[in-house]
């Protein structure tokens, strides 16, 4: 049984590590409020922009069509985005976005397709080289910034110049979405060819100048940047979201170790006492 010294001290160490987390829920908390703000204010803009190419790309079909839009007619070869955060210390934040990468390059490897991984963040990375090392092209860090479009822009042109290549069919984006504090979802949105919802032309026809294929050619590069950093302003919100929780329960499990340490320290020394006044008394007992 360790002595009360030893539970002291491991007390103490407690009460230090619990100093820690307990910080950094409340950095975690003050971030969260400005990511969010961040996240929700960016989100009109990839709606709207995914509306407008929705509504061109109705007027648009055949060979005219440009070929972030039509595709190559061929899926055998992927490229697999997978944004994460550069930290830990979030929970299942990051290992969840993993899981659901290796659960889409799994299925597509199962289907006989050649697929080939980008990551954005050091967790991803880290987490898909072991298993996926061999298909990696390119990995990029978040830093501790926000993300902005200087960011995502020289990713978004290495990712155009490798399908205009003509080296991959078709490109998928993996992050989080972040829904509330307690929920983010693992979502995987496919970029090029780009996804065109019939719901996001509400019936509504238009006539543009210039045409609707000039407009495409100028909109589907710069999409690719919008939604990049669009998924990057998500993954930065849900991340300080997870941490602080992870945070918060590691504070409150570190406030019951240290109570149960104390309660056993307060026992061992009872103990200890009372086993001494035990020895006084038989010895004046016996003298």
């Amino acid at each position: 049984m360790a002595t009360v010294k030893e539970m002291r001290t491991r007390i103490g160490s407690v009460k230090s590590t619990q100093k820690i987390t307990k910080a950094l829920q409340m950095v975690a908390a003050a971030k969260l409020r400005r990511a969010q703000q961040a996240t929700e204010a960016a989100r009109p803009y990839a709606q709207c922009m995914s509306a407008i190419i929705s509504n061109l790309a109705a007027g648009v079909s055949g060979p005219s069509a440009p070929p972030l839009l039509a595709g190559t007619g061929s899926d055998k070869r992927h490229l697999v985005i997978v944004a994460t955060a550069d930290r830990g210390l979030a929970g299942a934040f990051n290992g969840s976005i993993a899981r659901a990468a290796r659960q889409k390059i799994a299925a597509l490897i199962a289907e006989g397709k050649d697929v080939k991984i980008i990551t954005i963040g050091r967790k991803g990375r880290d987490q898909l080289r072991r298993q996926f090392g061999n298909r990696f092209l390119e990995s990029h860090e978040v830093g501790l910034k926000s993300p902005a479009l200087s960011l995502v822009q020289p990713i978004a042109k290495s990712i155009l110049e490798l399908y205009m290549s003509g080296q991959f069919d078709v490109v998928s984006l993996i992050y989080s979405r972040y829904k509330s504090v307690v929920t983010q979802i693992p979502t995987v949105k496919q970029l090029i060819p780009a996804e065109i919802e019939p719901g996001e032309t509400r019936g509504v026809f238009y006539d543009y100048e210039p045409d609707e294929d000039t407009i495409l050619e100028a909109l589907l590069p710069q999409n690719i940047s919008v939604q990049l950093l669009s998924a990057m302003l998500e993954n930065q919100a849900g991340f300080f979201a997870s941490q602080m929780a992870a945070m918060d329960n590691a504070t409150r499990n570190a406030g019951d170790l240290i109570n149960a340490l104390t309660i056993q320290m307060n026992r061992t020394r009872q103990a200890k006492i009372t086993t001494e006044l035990i020895e006084i008394i038989a010895g004046a007992a016996a003298v």
